[in-house]
This record gives structure tokens, C-alpha cells and sequence, in this order.
């Protein structure tokens, strides 16, 4: 039986194309390779260029935290210290009232003019230091409607005015900037 030629012989384009003792498949892995290499070589360099950027994005998070602590430190102790120095304004306005007070009680032969008119001017430094530091008087003229957010009803009297109305104030309230710190005390007409 005659063997058939092309079976035993390779054709002469294929063994020309390829190596002594290599198959087709390691042919194109080996022309793939330098391509693989090529892309590894990319990655290789994709992630080096991520990891400085993580480093750096890292470095600026730490910074960021950094300052963020500094600020929220310096404004603490900011806070501590305008609660600790908040009267600091109040009081040098109240000094010259006790000086004055302290200068009234130095004079022992005072009359009780002098002493009376000493009293008046230092009451009118100690409202005047009070209104630069915007404390206000709440003290309401009679027949004022009654206010419970700045009036403290002490008894109740029958008037010839409206209802709920004041009739005379007890005493005085106090206001610091629209935020009462002493109500006034009063007497109100009965409700009809």
C-alpha cells in the first residue's frame, strides 16, 4: 500500500515558519509575549503611579486632620477664654461705682444732703455703666397690658383699669439684650 506523502512530510510553508522542534501554539505564544510584556510593563507602571497617589492622598487626609484638631483646639481655648474674661467689660464699667461708694463712705461729717446727692450720682454711673452694657430696666408704667414673659403677677387688685393690666410695680426687672434675667414684679388688675 502506497503511504500517503502529505501525512509524513510536512508542507514546506509551515516548516519554514516554524522553529526545529516547536509547535504552532508556542509560535504564537512567543509572538504574544512581547506583547504581555509591554502590558505588564503598563500595569507595572499604572500601579506605582496609584500608589504615589495614595501616598499623597494619604499625606493630605493626615494634613486636613491636623489642621482640623489645631482649629478646633484654638477655638476651645478661645471659648475658655471669652467665658472667662465674658465680665471683664461689666466689671471695669462697675469700678468707678465703687470708688464712688468707697469715696462716700470715706467722708464721716457728711450731711445727709451730701449723702443723699453721692447716692443719686452713683446710681446714675452704676444705670449708666449697666446700659453700655445693655442691661435694661423692665419697669412698666401703670395700666401696661401684663406680660408674662417680662412680668411676675405678685397679687392681684381690684382697679379701675382693664383686665390683666398693671397696677403698681414692686420691683423692677432686668433685661440683658432682649433676654430677661429679673422679671418684673407686680400688681395686676383681677381678670373679668
Amino acid at each position: 500500500m502506497s503511504e500517503n506523502p502529505q501525512t509524513e512530510n510536512p508542507a514546506p510553508e509551515q516548516a519554514a515558519s516554524a522553529a526545529p522542534g516547536a509547535t504552532p501554539q508556542a509560535a504564537d505564544f512567543a509572538a504574544a509575549a512581547p506583547d504581555d510584556n509591554d502590558a505588564l510593563a503598563n500595569a507595572q507602571a499604572e500601579l506605582a503611579a496609584l500608589q504615589a497617589k495614595h501616598a499623597e492622598l494619604g499625606e493630605q487626609v493626615l494634613r486636613a486632620q491636623a489642621d482640623m484638631q489645631n482649629t478646633r483646639r484654638r477655638a476651645e481655648d478661645e471659648m475658655s477664654k471669652a467665658r472667662k474674661f465674658a465680665v471683664e467689660s461689666f466689671a471695669e464699667s462697675l469700678l468707678p461705682v465703687c470708688d464712688s461708694l468707697e469715696a462716700g463712705l470715706a467722708h464721716k461729717d457728711a450731711t445727709a444732703e451730701q449723702i443723699r446727692e453721692g447716692a443719686e450720682a452713683t446710681l446714675r454711673q452704676l444705670k449708666s455703666a449697666l446700659e453700655r452694657n445693655r442691661v435694661t430696666e423692665i419697669n412698666p408704667a401703670a395700666a401696661a397690658k401684663f406680660d408674662p414673659h417680662q412680668h411676675q403677677a405678685i397679687s392681684v387688685a381690684p382697679a379701675d383699669q382693664p383686665p390683666n393690666t398693671v397696677v403698681s410695680v414692686l420691683q423692677k426687672g432686668y433685661a440683658i439684650s432682649e433676654r430677661v434675667l429679673r422679671p418684673a414684679l407686680v400688681t395686676v388688675t383681677a381678670p373679668k
